[in-house]
């Protein structure tokens, strides 16, 4: 039995052509047999591209990620939209790329949430509605305040549960988290804060003085119960499950008892008191930290778990990436002990591969191959069109995107690689990279000084140890030229000192900027 003849509605025409390969199928349910498959898209927060055991790492404990990786494709070259969490989470949301894109960087307003995207962007909740999904969001929004145009329940998403807002995020035992517009209290009270030091005078050796910052009600059990609950409720139609989870970005906040396995394997594993900065202490912040990304993977578990029970794995596409690398805050969370991002330079906020390059892992029984690898060069802004392939194949976008289909480097097929993946940042002193083929060119602290940019061989120098630029001039004008090329100046976010700061004016469909 093919796939479309799995797929097909009793018309026979709905989901034609969205896979053309013939495999055996095992028995599906017959509400499954009627619609197109369901989508699960589960994103990580600060996760390094070395911290799953599937992707080499040696610490901590990921055995449903690692079985996910197993049944499905991992992408070992795969770049998050942007370095720090907002601007990533638009080239997501938009299928532009950060050039194209309206939020660059990280940008809070008052008093609670981040700069909104517009209300003509076309999300990718959105492409999915239009092809009768219903959608949900469960985790971290950051792409608008509540009641803005860039609130979820304005760009796509039926029903929204968890932090609206990055800051408040920060914290995993808030006082409340939103469900759709409304607060929903939570038992903390008081609120444990995402930022806070030791007492004065306290014995930073002493653990009693860290227990101030545990809660009672730990908000990623509330969240992802109400992702469970959204599939449970719309098993009967195709879902997009979108879980863009707060773990394992800081403060270091998880329940004792998951540290506690940690703890016992005698780390050395000196307490973080935060008085230099940073988040809440903690006493074993190690135990914590790998704690945080197990805590993740549980969650993943269970999404996978009921997906089996209500009889829907055979019918999702399940995909599960990070926002970008590790953080750098080295005091709070050490990247070195984990060998967070393994043979790569940099950490969240660079351009650098540690900061963009991310563990990614796609799982569709029957459609992608288990146990398979991909080192095709693929970016966030590719979801968009790759998810409509897949819910609607003879569709038309709407709305310009930079991103291409992966459908056929997903079912494990030859696909021309694309003509070029592009980055900036304008943060954390100003990046920006192009990567074509092997070569990535990259500049660093655009707004501190004219450094000249760099040259990397990324197939053979993964690192980006040897700098090429003088070897290659040649390369080095050719992605010059396209760096200028790829991109639309930003009047919110200028790149300096390519853009004058409040130069450009003005917005374009599709949420990008004149």
């Amino acid at each position: 039995m093919t796939v479309l003849q799995r797929l097909l509605n009793p018309a026979g025409l709905f989901f034609l052509a969205c896979v053309s390969l013939v495999i055996d199928c095992r028995a599906a349910e017959p509400v499954a047999a009627r619609r197109p498959p369901n989508i699960v898209f589960i994103l990580a927060d600060d996760l390094g591209y070395r911290e799953l055991g599937c992707f080499g790492q040696q610490k901590i404990q990921t055995p449903h990620l690692d079985r996910l990786a197993a049944q499905g494709m991992k992408l070992t070259q795969h770049y998050s939209g942007n370095a720090v969490c907002a601007p990533s989470r638009c080239v997501l949301m938009t299928g532009q790329h950060p050039g194209h894109t309206w939020i660059r960087n990280n940008s809070e307003v008052a008093p609670e949430g981040q700069r909104p995207i517009p209300a003509v962007t076309f999300t990718l909740a959105e492409v999915l509605k239009q092809h009768g999904y219903v959608t949900g969001a469960f985790g971290k929004w950051g792409l608008g305040a509540p009641g803005s145009e860039g609130d979820p329940l304005q760009q796509g998403f039926d029903v929204f549960f968890g932090y609206n807002c990055q800051r408040h995020a920060h914290s995993y035992y808030p006082d409340y988290l939103w469900s759709n517009r409304e607060r929903i209290p939570l038992n903390n009270s008081p609120p444990v804060p995402g930022h806070a030091k030791l007492p004065e005078g306290a014995d930073p050796t002493d653990p009693q003085n860290y227990a101030a910052f545990q809660g009672r009600e730990y908000a990623p059990d509330r969240i992802r119960d109400e992702a469970l609950r959204f599939i449970r409720e719309h098993r009967e139609q195709p879902f997009f499950l979108y879980v863009p989870s707060t773990l394992p970005h800081v403060a270091l906040h998880v329940p004792d008892a998951d540290v506690q396995r940690y703890r016992e394997l005698g780390w050395e594993d000196p307490p973080f008191t935060a008085e230099r900065g940073g988040y809440t202490p903690h006493f074993t912040p190690r135990a914590a930290y790998a704690a945080m990304i197990s805590r993740l993977d549980s969650d993943v578990g269970a999404i996978l778990r009921t997906l089996d029970e209500q009889s829907l794995t055979d019918q999702t596409l399940v995909i599960f990436s990070a926002d970008n690398g590790t953080t750098h805050l080295q005091e709070e969370v050490d990247a070195a002990f984990f060998a967070s991002v393994g043979e790569l330079r940099g950490l969240k906020g660079s351009l650098y591969e540690g900061g963009v390059r991310v563990p990614t892992i796609v799982r569709f029984p029957g459609v992608i191959p288990e146990g398979t690898e991909s080192d095709f060069v693929s970016g966030f802004e590719d979801w968009l069109p790759t998810l409509a392939a897949v819910a609607a194949p003879t569709a038309q976008l709407t709305s310009p995107v930079d991103g291409i289909n992966l459908l056929p480097t997903l079912q494990g097929k030859p696909q021309p690689a694309r003509d070029y993946l592009y980055r900036e940042f304008p943060g954390y002193g100003g990046q920006q990279s192009v990567r074509r083929g092997p070569w990535k060119l990259i500049r660093q602290n655009m707004t501190r000084q004219q450094l000249p940019p760099e040259l990397y061989h990324v197939e053979r120098d993964p690192g980006e140890l040897v700098n090429e630029a003088q070897r290659h001039p040649e390369v080095v004008q050719e992605l010059e030229q396209l760096m200028t090329q790829a991109r639309t100046p930003s009047s919110l976010f200028p790149l300096v000192p390519l853009d004058p700061s409040g130069a450009e004016k003005g917005k374009k469909k599709g949420g990008g900027n004149q």
